[in-house]
């Protein structure tokens, strides 16, 4: 138990806040969740962080996946339309926008629906932004197989 004057957790401590069953527990959940959604694309990841950031490689598992993403309330779909709006948004994360548009269409995403998320977000977050994830996407896409994309018709 921690007291005013001594924490719970210090900054130097890089283990976990929780006994090691929890962790470990918290960590298969996340690396299912991993599996299912990311394939062997977030494995790729976890495996590229494993010679100079293994932690951050476990937390991402651990914590992105094991208690975000494997919280009830949004469905895989849902979720991956929130993370490449995010993503969008915050620009620089081609790389990490890659890895979710692929996990978009793992999740059952149709590449219409992709498409018009960054479209919808461009409002909001800006067109260079935007266009930046448009062709990240149309990468992804090409790699795939899946263009040209059919866009939907405006009435």
């Amino acid at each position: 138990m921690s007291t005013p004057n001594t924490p719970a957790h210090s900054p130097t401590d890089t283990g976990p806040l929780v006994g090691p069953e929890v962790e470990q527990a918290r960590y298969d959940r996340g690396a299912q969740v991993l599996s299912a959604v990311d394939g062997a694309g977030g494995q790729r990841v976890v495996d590229a962080l494993a010679d100079i950031a293994p932690a951050l490689a476990h937390h991402v598992v651990a914590y992105g996946f094991g208690e975000v993403y494997a919280r009830p309330g949004l469905t895989p779909p849902q979720r991956q339309l929130v993370t490449i709006g995010m993503l969008t948004a915050l620009g620089g994360c081609e790389p990490q926008l890659e890895v979710h548009v692929n996990a978009s269409l793992n999740v059952g995403l149709t590449p219409v629906e992709i498409v018009e998320a960054i479209t919808h977000a461009a409002v909001y977050c800006g067109f260079p932004k935007a266009l930046n994830a448009i062709f990240t996407v149309k990468r992804v896409f090409a790699e795939r197989g899946l263009l040209p994309v059919e866009a939907p018709t405006v009435a």
